[in-house]
């Protein structure tokens, strides 16, 4: 688990491929269990994927969300989607965590799932999603690096 010196928060890293059981239940990555270990929280995010918060950061989004003006309508429709949709966890003693139906179907979770590191949260992709989310991204990656992170790399 990589920390920058000033942050608190952690930064996940990496891509793993776990599987989701007849239950519903996924097995979080190892390097993450500890920081997940008292709580998360899943919910929608875009292209289809869930995003897996740790607790705190969760808190800090939901206050970001608090202070944006409720009268934009972009706001009351994004607060709505991520806040009805989000399901706190706790996971097991085994490291697995349950993901709820609705969030299984939303992301069209089968048995194959990657599990992404993305900053300060974890994504969950259905495999064959997630390969053809990548195949088409890698190019406009490369091409980006100078708009996204201008004097940086």
């Amino acid at each position: 688990m990589f920390h920058s010196a000033r942050e608190v928060a952690p930064v996940f890293l990496g891509t793993h491929h776990p599987r989701l059981d007849e239950k519903g239940r996924l097995f979080l990555p190892a390097k993450y269990r500890e920081e997940l270990a008292e709580g998360l929280v899943i919910t929608k995010g875009q292209e289809r994927c869930l995003y897996v918060f740790p607790v705190e950061e969760f808190r800090r989004i939901t206050e970001a969300l608090r202070t944006a003006p409720v009268t934009a309508k972009a706001v009351r429709d994004y607060s709505r989607v991520f806040f009805a949709s989000a399901s706190d966890e706790t996971p097991d003693k085994q490291g697995r965590v349950t993901i709820p139906q609705g969030l299984r179907e939303y992301a069209g979770l089968r048995r194959d799932c990657v599990v992404i590191g993305a900053n300060t949260r974890l994504e969950i992709w259905d495999a064959p999603a997630w390969d053809t989310y990548l195949a088409e991204q890698e190019q406009s990656f490369s091409d980006l690096s100078e708009e996204v992170l201008p004097g940086v790399l």
